[in-house]
C-alpha cells in the first residue's frame, strides 16, 4: 500500500480515548444548535414535558428532541426514521444528543404535540439576528409559494371534478351494461368466466358510484367546496408552472432584502395571495422592531384595503397595479387615460374635458366617488374610443391618494421588482430543494405549520453562518 494515506486498523485499541469533543470542531454548526436551544426557555414557549413526570417512564428531555430536529432540518433529514438510524451512527448527533436515540415513533410525536412550540422557536433565532445587526435594513420582499402535500390530485375534490368523476363512472357503466347484454345475446361466444368478469367490474363500479355520492355529501357541506381525502386541510391551487396545479398549501413570507434572511412566514391553505400583503408586511415589521418599513411585492398582491393598512401601520407598500380593465382590450381609454386634479376634485379626460363629482355610493363595502360630465359626452367626437352609455363614469375610492402614492413610489423606484425576485424567490427554490419532492411530510395545516417552521428556522440558521460565523453567533446567544 505504498505511497497512499494510510488508514487506522480498526481492531488498534487505544490507552487513552479521545472524547466525543474532540471529534466536533469549534466552527461546527452544531455548537450554534446546542448553544441556541440551551438559550431558549422552553416551558415558557409551550413546550411539554419540560417538567417530568413523578410516575412513570422517564421520558426525553424536549431540548435534546428541539436539536435532534433542528440538526435534521439543517441537514436534510427530515424523516423521523432517518433520524433514528442517523442518531446511532452520525458523531455530530452523537454529541449533540448525549449519544441519546429516540425510536421514530418518539420523534415523530415530538413535532405533532409541540407545533405551535416549534414555531415560537423560529421566531426566537430572529432575535439572535437583530441582535447581530442583521435585520438593520429597511426593505422586505413579500411572496407566496404553492407547497405540495400529502394529497394527490385523485384525492382532491371539487364540484366540476367530482362531476366529471361521475360522468365517467356512468359512462363505464352504461359501457359494461352494453356488453353484458350483447353476450346475452350470444351465448355461443360469450363464456361464463367473461360474463362473470363483467358482473364484477359492474359491482366495482356501482360501489365507486356510491362512494362518490358519499364525497358529494361531504362536499356540499364544506364551507369552500372543496374536500381533500388524505390531508383534510390541503387545498388545490393554481400554479404558473403545473397545468394541473398544487394540492397544498400556500407558503408566505417576509424576507430582509439586504442579507434575504427569512423574517416573517405563514403558511396557509388560501390560494390567493391578495389578503395577505398587510399580515405580513405588519408580522415583518414587528420582528425588526424597524421605525420605517418598504415592503415590496408582485401584483397578485395589490388590494386597496392591504395597502390602506400597511400605511396606517406605517409602512410603505411597493406592489405594481394590475391592469384588469377591459377597455384596452377593445381599443377604449382606460381610467388611467384620466387625470385627476385635487384641487378642483374633478378628472381631465384626454379630449380636455373635465368630468366632475356628482354624488357618493357604496359598493362591497367601499366608498366610491362618481364622476362624469353628460352634456360633453353627448357632444364628443371620440365618445366610441371612450364609452358605450350615455356618459363616461370614472370611480374613485374614497382613499385612492393611496393608491396613487403607492403608484408614484414605484415610478422611483424602477428596479422594485427586480429587488423582490432576486430576494425572495431563491428563498422558496431552496426551501423546496432541501424538502425534496414530496415538499411536506405531515398532514393538517398544524402540522405542517411546525414542519415549514423548522426549515425557515434551519435556513436562517445556515444563512446567518455563512455571513457572519459560528463564533459570532455563539457570543450573540450567550449575551
Amino acid at each position: 500500500m505504498g505511497r497512499f494515506v494510510e488508514g487506522r486498523d480498526r481492531r488498534q485499541t487505544a490507552l487513552l480515548p479521545e472524547c466525543l469533543d474532540d471529534y466536533v470542531d469549534v466552527d461546527n454548526p452544531v455548537r450554534v444548535i446546542d448553544a441556541f436551544v440551551d438559550e431558549l426557555d422552553l416551558l415558557a414557549l409551550g413546550f411539554a414535558g419540560v417538567q417530568p413526570a413523578s410516575t412513570g417512564r422517564p421520558a426525553y428531555h424536549p431540548a435534546m428532541m428541539l436539536k435532534l430536529y433542528v440538526y435534521g432540518y439543517l441537514n436534510q433529514l427530515c424523516s423521523s426514521r432517518r433520524l433514528e438510524r442517523e442518531a446511532g451512527r452520525n458523531v455530530e448527533l452523537m454529541w449533540l444528543t448525549g449519544r441519546l436515540a429516540p425510536d421514530f415513533k418518539t420523534i415523530a410525536d415530538f413535532r405533532r404535540d409541540n407545533a405551535e412550540a416549534i414555531k415560537s422557536a423560529c421566531r426566537q433565532f430572529i432575535a439572535v439576528c437583530r441582535s447581530l445587526g442583521l435585520l438593520a435594513g429597511s426593505m422586505v420582499a413579500i411572496d407566496g409559494s404553492k407547497f405540495r402535500a400529502i394529497n394527490t390530485h385523485d384525492r382532491n375534490y371539487t364540484r366540476a371534478k367530482l362531476a366529471r368523476r361521475m360522468a365517467e363512472v356512468e359512462a363505464s357503466i352504461a359501457c359494461y351494461m352494453a356488453a353484458l347484454e350483447a353476450g346475452d345475446h350470444a351465448e355461443a361466444d360469450a363464456t361464463p368466466t367473461a360474463k362473470e368478469r363483467l358482473a364484477d367490474k359492474l359491482v366495482a363500479l356501482r360501489k365507486r358510484m356510491t362512494e362518490l355520492k358519499v364525497i358529494g355529501e361531504r362536499l356540499e357541506a364544506a364551507p369552500d367546496r372543496q374536500i381533500s381525502l388524505t390531508d383534510p386541510d390541503a387545498r388545490a391551487m393554481a400554479t404558473a408552472t403545473e397545468r394541473r396545479g398544487v394540492v397544498g398549501y400556500n407558503v408566505q413570507a417576509a424576507v430582509d432584502a439586504s442579507h434575504h434572511l427569512i423574517v416573517a412566514h405563514e403558511v396557509t391553505n388560501k390560494g390567493s395571495d391578495r389578503a395577505q400583503l398587510a399580515g405580513m408586511a405588519i408580522r415583518a415589521k414587528d420582528e425588526m422592531a424597524a421605525g420605517d418599513l418598504t415592503v415590496v411585492a408582485d401584483r397578485g398582491y395589490y388590494d386597496g384595503d392591504q395597502i390602506l393598512a400597511c400605511q396606517k401601520a406605517g409602512i410603505a407598500a411597493l406592489v405594481p397595479k394590475p391592469d384588469t380593465s377591459p377597455a384596452r382590450a377593445k381599443g377604449q381609454w382606460s381610467k388611467d387615460d384620466f387625470v385627476y386634479e385635487p384641487g378642483s376634485d374633478s378628472y381631465g379626460c384626454p379630449m380636455g374635458k373635465r368630468l366632475t363629482h356628482r354624488f357618493a355610493s357604496v359598493e362591497e363595502g367601499k366608498t366610491l366617488h362618481i364622476y362624469f360630465n353628460t352634456a360633453a359626452c353627448q357632444a364628443c367626437a371620440a365618445r366610441a374610443r371612450c364609452t358605450t352609455g350615455r356618459e363616461r363614469r370614472i370611480r374613485r375610492w374614497e382613499h385612492e391618494d393611496v393608491l396613487e402614492a403607492v403608484q408614484k413610489r414605484l415610478d422611483g423606484t424602477p428596479d422594485a421588482m427586480h429587488v423582490r425576485r432576486r430576494t425572495v424567490e431563491h428563498v422558496f427554490a431552496t426551501l423546496k430543494h432541501w424538502m425534496g419532492a414530496t415538499h411536506f411530510r405531515t398532514k393538517r395545516l398544524k402540522n405542517v405549520s411546525a414542519e415549514m417552521s423548522l426549515s425557515v428556522l434551519a435556513y436562517n440558521l445556515k444563512r446567518t453562518i455563512g455571513l457572519v460565523g459560528v463564533n459570532q453567533i455563539l457570543l450573540a446567544i450567550r449575551a
